[in-house]
């Protein structure tokens, strides 16, 4: 859907600089770029499966913006204070025209609303439940649009990463669950901006804790949350990573969804990976919503599978041993 109202904007004459660079911000492997030229763009992209599918076809592709571009297109990110933010930062870059996409549950109509009251807007193409909307944003004000971030404790989060606000519950309830030796590697899965990998590293026995985490703003507040020489750090794919050597124990609060829609196959690529990359003794420690099921995803993956605690939204599942066939060939 967001394809054909960048094709159609571009068809019905939508301002585009004939020079200079394209920032892309946002774009998913769902959307389709080929009306814009592929030379001139650069796509800015922190979710890292989005970032190889874009570098593997050969675009420009970096986790952040760089520099300065002739104009800019955003595909607006789920969080209303996020999309403020990337667009403040864009009015001071973009020297030409902004173009901001967006389905109307992704809060494209408020926001639309808002970029009127500031700068120069174009009449909306709106198209399969969404807007497409361009306007010329260099030298306006956007600077209280800038992010400001959320201290949670001695935490830091901003706008845009999981459970920015606060303690995810699960997480919580998950710190409390584990034991106080912990001997060996640890690998924290979709560590986000780092809560359960600090206390992870308070553990007897802990050598290592490698914090995987695909947002590349999340694992950035990470690295500002958790200081210890112990602590690695990896923007990547949790359902695909893997740095060589198996490790002792798993933790894992697994995202359900990458959009508004659950999709429980996603945490479960989670703890396929996790049985992969275990020893032969290892254990996962995983929290989950009640309705999510895991268990039986996990009774193909472990020798042993028990609930070991929870409340009524949550369970705590840990699972040991994991299977042959489940774990990599080393």
């Amino acid at each position: 859907m967001k394809a054909s109202r960048l094709t159609l904007a571009i068809e019905a004459g939508y301002d585009l600089p004939e020079d200079g660079r394209i920032a892309v911000i946002g774009a998913r492997a769902s959307d389709d770029l080929s009306a814009l030229p592929k030379d001139r763009v650069q796509v800015i992209q922190g979710f890292k499966p989005d970032y190889d599918y874009w570098r593997g076809l050969g675009y420009d592709c970096v986790a952040e913006p760089d520099g300065t571009y002739a104009a800019a297109i955003l595909f607006l990110p789920r969080s209303k204070a996020q999309a403020q933010e990337q667009i403040a930062d864009l009015a001071t870059r973009v020297e030409g025209p902004i173009w901001v996409d967006g389905q109307k549950t992704d809060g494209v109509d408020s926001l639309l609303k808002h970029c009127r009251q500031r700068a120069d807007v174009d009449a909306p193409l709106a198209k399969a439940h969404g807007k497409l909307f361009a306007m010329r944003a260099e030298a306006k004000d956007f600077s209280d649009w800038q992010a400001t971030a959320t201290e949670i404790g001695t935490f830091t989060t901003l706008p845009g990463v999981f459970s920015a606000d606060g303690v995810d519950r699960g997480s919580e309830l998950l710190v409390e669950a584990l034991p106080e030796m912990m001997k060996g590697r640890i690998a924290d899965l979709g560590a986000g901006w780092g809560f359960l990998s600090f206390h992870a590293l308070r553990k007897g026995g802990v050598t290592e804790v490698h914090l995987v985490e695909a947002d590349h703003l999340a694992l950035e507040c990470a690295r500002q949350n958790v200081h210890d020489a112990r602590a690695q750090f990896h923007w990547a794919d949790a359902t695909s990573f893997n740095d060589g050597a198996p490790f002792d124990h798993v933790i894992c609060n697994p995202p359900f969804h990458t959009g508004r829609a659950a999709e429980p196959e996603l945490g479960q690529a989670f703890l396929k990976n996790a049985a992969r990359i275990l020893t032969p003794s290892g254990q996962l420690w995983v929290v989950a919503n009640r309705q999510l099921p895991y268990e039986q995803t996990l009774a193909q993956l472990f020798r042993n599978v028990e609930e070991i605690g929870g409340d009524r939204g949550f369970k705590l599942l840990h699972a040991t041993r994991p299977l042959a066939q489940g774990r990599r060939k080393r």
